[in-house]
């Protein structure tokens, strides 16, 4: 079995990182906006044009284009910082949180499985994350690698093609990505995090894990 998380939602507390950056531009730009409103904005945006975005689009492509219209929409009168911005952004990402759950969660998980990431990161930001060192770098499928984005059926399809004949079992926690695993007929476990729920108009999961810890015992109940 090779199980799959998301990246930057059910392993990485994204949002807190982030918004550390985010605050500083702000702070130096006099900007009166708080980093975590900075990131919604951003965030929104992003996951909006990832819904739209086709191979060879790339997921900095996508970000420093979600980042132009997040400034747009909070009316900020900003020259040509994007590029700079964005760098930035990209650059803090080691020291991005994992969830305090995490560590312990996937040596347990890992005890009886093969553990990877499946994300619309570019391999190389992928590489930057806390999370990377703790699953099989053999098995980060991402966006850059498999051609497609989420919450498309397609990575998810190409996912299980590349760790087949071996079945794979994702683990999810934002609503698109819950959803999109589970309309493409992945083996889906939700994961609980702040700040995310279950779409109410689509399939609804049909294993939960409130913790990281409970994910073992949820895997040892799948055939």
């Amino acid at each position: 079995m090779i199980i799959t998380f998301d990246l930057f939602s059910a392993l990485t507390d994204t949002r807190s990182g982030a918004s550390v950056t985010f605050a500083e531009i702000a702070g130096e730009r006099g900007w009166p906006l708080a980093g975590a409103d900075v990131y919604d904005a951003w965030d929104a945006r992003n996951k909006a044009l990832q819904r739209e975005a086709r191979a060879p689009v790339t997921f900095r492509d996508v970000s420093g284009e979600a980042l132009a219209l997040a400034y747009a929409d909070l009316g900020l009168d900003v020259a040509d910082p994007i590029g700079e911005d964005l760098a930035r952004l990209h650059a803090s990402i080691p020291d991005w949180p994992l969830w305090p759950d995490v560590a312990d969660a996937i040596a347990r998980v890992a005890q009886h499985a093969r553990v990877g990431l499946l994300s619309n990161v570019d391999d190389d930001l992928a590489r930057l994350t806390r999370a990377h060192a703790l699953v099989d770098p053999r098995l980060v499928l991402s966006s850059q690698r498999l051609g497609a984005f989420k919450p498309a059926p397609e990575i998810y399809r190409a996912a299980a093609a590349a760790v087949a004949p071996q079945r794979l079992v994702h683990v999810a926690a934002s609503a698109r990505d819950v959803r999109g695993a589970l309309e493409a007929g992945i083996t889906t476990i939700r994961l609980a995090r702040p700040g995310h729920a279950v779409d109410p108009e689509g399939p609804q999961p049909p294993l939960e894990a409130q913790d990281a810890a409970d994910l073992a015992g949820l895997l040892a109940t799948l055939d």
